[in-house]
């Protein structure tokens, strides 16, 4: 079976973590993402997606990521029901998200830089810090050197 989704689009609001009982962290919050047509004479419209995120990538999200903010989202689609506090059920559909990754600028708030986050990923399973991200926007191979590689022999058999 496969359950994967790809969205990207803008934060419709401020993410606020929570704490489980338990003391995981969790965040959910709505994002707004434009369909790809527009029938001629009308403006463009918009297709709002619940999105949910756990523990590390729960405190990533609300760390860096505000109203507004152009924000990539990859996880699996789940369905449940609830009973709401006037005793009707409620089917809720949401976005369980494993990776987040930022798609727009770097926020002036967010440490002072103003460098665009490209290639930057946070998946549930790669352990975070607060001083890992900033470095992350620094280290690239475009900041390499040539004496960061070596020269390969040409008569040598290849591997492949």
């Amino acid at each position: 079976m496969l359950n994967r989704v790809i969205l990207m689009g803008r934060l419709v609001s401020d993410p606020e973590l929570k704490t489980t009982g338990t003391g995981i962290s969790v965040t959910s919050f709505r994002i707004a993402v434009d369909r790809s047509y527009v029938k001629s004479g009308e403006e463009r419209k918009a297709d709002f997606f619940d999105i949910v995120c756990w523990r590390g990538t729960a405190e990533f999200v609300c760390r860096y990521f505000g109203k507004g903010s152009l924000i990539a989202v990859e996880g699996q689609l789940q369905s449940r029901t609830y009973q709401a506090k006037d005793g009707t059920n409620r089917y809720v559909v949401e976005v369980v998200a494993d990776n987040v990754s930022f798609t727009g600028e770097r926020r002036e708030n967010a440490g002072g830089y103003n460098q665009p986050y490209a290639n930057q990923t946070y998946g549930g399973n790669q352990s975070y810090s607060q001083e890992a991200a900033p470095q992350q926007a620094t280290e690239s191979y475009q900041s390499g050197s040539d004496s960061d590689f070596q020269d390969m022999p040409l008569d040598d058999d290849l591997p492949f």
